[in-house]
């Protein structure tokens, strides 16, 4: 994907072309990934990412297909929406829950198999690892379709702060680079550890590079909603209800029950004192722990990488440089902008 990413040519299609190509590449993209010997699957999270991919294959298989969505037993907002996307789309839809006990039961093995230490991918890893591990041990699927890749190329909340069109075109191109050290290194580890085949639509090469040469002028929000050009390019064939297609993002590792996270930083607080945070934080140089949530994940890390943390370069974060951005949590909680899309 670097050569993609490093793009100098910029389409000129006008907005409703541009639109109708991401449709009709994205539908392709996911055709191609329907064939299989294996039976397929789909991770449905209720976002949008996830949801149009879903949406595509369900009109494009002559079975309902089979969607599985995780989240915390207790306040799992996107149980909510994978469900009302399921129900639309006419899937056979199976709802996997997760308890306190069974998240920090699971930290250091979703640690060891990530071989890494960043926040986000760490978060959003242990939800996609416990997925997962239900649908191997419980069902006779084999393949997963998924909805990584689309953040990259359409923007996260914090792309919203981008100063201009080159700088969020710069931001794109640095994210697909960084590519297999984040979403992809967790959505790779998390489904093949299962003994599962991960297939991503949003990855297709031909939408890639679409996508990439788009006017950044035009990805920019400068629509009052974010990746608009997506969901605009959905707007017609009745995909998805208008609610799921136009609602705001929630992260996947705060959406999977904004109490997960929490669990997981009161467990990190119950580690470490302020002072034996300050005095362990002083022995790393590289990617320094900057939370007693990063500290606990780096010493996790240590203990099955040892001196290996370079092979990821930092912490996945919006970009402290634009204003706005600045923030000490990966999570869109923290951004002003979040607004409703936790509800």
């Amino acid at each position: 994907y670097c050569d993609i990413a490093e793009t100098e040519d910029i389409c000129r299609d006008d907005l409703e072309t541009v639109c109708s190509k991401i449709h009709d590449k994205l539908v392709s993209g996911v055709e191609k990934r329907l064939v299989a010997d294996a039976k397929v699957g789909f991770l449905l999270s209720g976002g949008l990412d996830s949801s149009l991919v879903c949406a595509i294959a369900a009109k494009r298989s002559k079975e309902p297909i089979r969607t599985f969505a995780i989240g915390m037993s207790e306040d799992a907002i996107d149980l909510k929406y994978a469900k009302q996307v399921a129900e639309y789309i006419g899937s056979e839809h199976t709802e996997i829950y997760m308890t306190p006990e069974l998240v920090l039961a699971s930290l250091e093995k979703v640690i060891q198999l990530l071989g890494t230490y960043d926040i986000t991918t760490i978060r959003a890893s242990i939800g996609m690892y416990l997925v997962c591990k239900a649908i191997h041990e419980q069902t006779d699927i084999r393949v997963l379709l998924t909805g990584e890749i689309s953040d990259e190329l359409f923007g996260y909340k914090y792309t919203d702060f981008a100063p201009d069109a080159e700088a969020f075109q710069k931001e794109a191109q640095k994210r697909i680079r960084e590519l297999h050290m984040y979403d992809v290194l967790r959505a790779d580890r998390c489904i093949s550890v299962n003994s599962l085949e991960a297939r991503v639509p949003f990855g297709d090469i031909d939408f890639v590079k679409y996508v990439m040469s788009v006017n950044p002028e035009m990805k920019i929000n400068t629509y009052g909603k974010g990746k608009y050009l997506l969901r605009h390019a959905f707007e017609e064939g009745n995909y998805l209800p208008d609610e799921i297609l136009w609602r705001e993002k929630a992260a996947f590792s705060d959406a999977v029950g904004h109490s997960m996270v929490d669990y997981l930083k009161d467990y990190a607080e119950e580690m470490y004192t302020d002072e034996a945070f300050a005095y362990l934080c002083k022995k790393y140089t590289h990617a320094r722990p900057f939370t007693k949530e990063s500290l606990l994940y780096r010493e996790i890390f240590e203990k099955y990488y040892p001196g290996q943390s370079e092979m990821v370069v930092d912490f996945w974060m919006p970009n402290k440089e634009w204003k706005g951005c600045n923030v000490t949590d990966p999570s869109a909680r923290v951004l002003s902008n979040y607004g409703d899309s936790g509800k």
